[in-house]
């Protein structure tokens, strides 16, 4: 049995016992998945503080909802739809409200909110950082300029590494029109980015 396999088992396990009402149990799969969810709803989200909103109500509903889980689709299929579904519905909201631009008055004048985020690097080369930094943006701009469903299938494809069949079944679609959704964003991504690739 491979490590994927043993994995696999274990997992159901867990969602078992969970099922019946064993906390530990839930705490692992909590502890298991945590990680992905909070990672998945910062890249959709682009904001810590939605994210964080996000990664609660996400275990909440599978706390809520376990029960129903019937082992149909893979647990992490479920869990995705469930953070997708969440974060399409916080893009929603933005739309209505008219989220806050990106950039912020501050003290010392206008600032990026993104660059506020520690980037775990060296800046050895002053020339590469700044290069870093400008397609670090150009990304940015055009990952906003995607509609809400290619942002969440650029995502879960390039960040996540779900293959397509995985991302229908998330979006709750069809595996072509993942297929579809993903060839438009990549256009769209490769338009924007056209100097920079």
């Amino acid at each position: 049995m491979d490590v994927g396999s043993a994995a696999a088992l274990e997992e159901a396990a867990w969602i078992r016992a969970a099922q019946r009402g064993d906390q530990d149990a839930f705490e692992r799969l909590v502890r298991a998945n945590d990680r992905g969810v909070l990672r998945l709803a910062m890249n959709l989200l682009r904001s810590e503080e939605d994210a964080y909103d996000v990664y609660q109500e996400t275990f909440l509903r599978v706390y809520r909802n376990l029960h129903a889980f019937r082992f149909d689709c893979n647990f992490h299929t479920w869990l995705y739809r469930i953070v997708t579904n969440l974060c399409l519905d916080q893009l929603r909201k933005r739309r209505v409200r008219r989220e806050e631009s990106a950039v912020v008055e501050t003290a010392d004048g206008p600032r990026d909110r993104l660059e506020s985020f520690p980037e775990g690097r060296a800046q050895g080369d002053p020339q590469r950082a700044l290069m870093s930094r400008q397609l670090s943006q150009r990304i940015q701009t055009a990952l906003g300029e995607l509609t809400p469903r290619e942002r969440m299938v650029f995502e879960l494809r390039h960040y996540q590494g779900l293959r397509l069949k995985a991302i229908g079944e998330v979006l709750d679609t069809t595996e072509e029109a993942a297929k579809t959704c993903l060839f438009r964003a990549t256009q769209k991504m490769r338009a924007a980015l056209g100097d920079f690739l």
